[in-house]
């Protein structure tokens, strides 16, 4: 099994869901990651503050990653999914616009403070988007 593999399934094995269900939408997007056929993820614990899951798509050139869908530690724990401005489209302007805010470079962070079964389906589609012009 790969490592960073292993330290998702350990930190899921730790996360006691809440009522709010996002321990269920963070499993949602990670199945859909893992279902994208080029390109690898990657996993950055920050105990404390944040746990970041990366879909890095090997053949991006100058762009490291395609998506980051970021846990944040909080009462309760939330998620921030955060693409490249340039690579989707939001067309019901739900994501708020973050100037430097993926590794330095302009984003669009969708915030999922609880299970909609909606709202992840048009983050879904934003991931699959930024997948298709990675």
């Amino acid at each position: 099994m790969q490592a960073w593999k292993q330290e998702v399934e350990s930190f899921l094995q730790g996360w006691e869901e809440s009522v709010e269900g996002n321990k269920k939408t963070f499993e949602q997007l990670l199945k859909l990651l893992e279902e994208q056929g080029k390109g690898h993820l990657e996993f950055h614990p920050r105990p404390g503050v944040t746990y970041s899951l990366r879909g890095v798509c090997d053949e991006q050139g100058r762009k490291p990653l395609y998506v980051m869908v970021d846990v944040i530690e909080d009462a309760p724990r939330w998620l921030s999914v955060c693409f490249y401005g340039e690579l989707i489209s939001d067309p019901q302007a739900r994501g708020d616009a973050v100037p430097g805010g993926l590794l330095g470079e302009d984003a669009v962070c969708f915030d999922l403070d609880r299970f909609d079964a909606e709202a992840l389906a048009y983050v879904e589609a934003r991931i699959v988007e930024a997948y298709s012009q990675a």
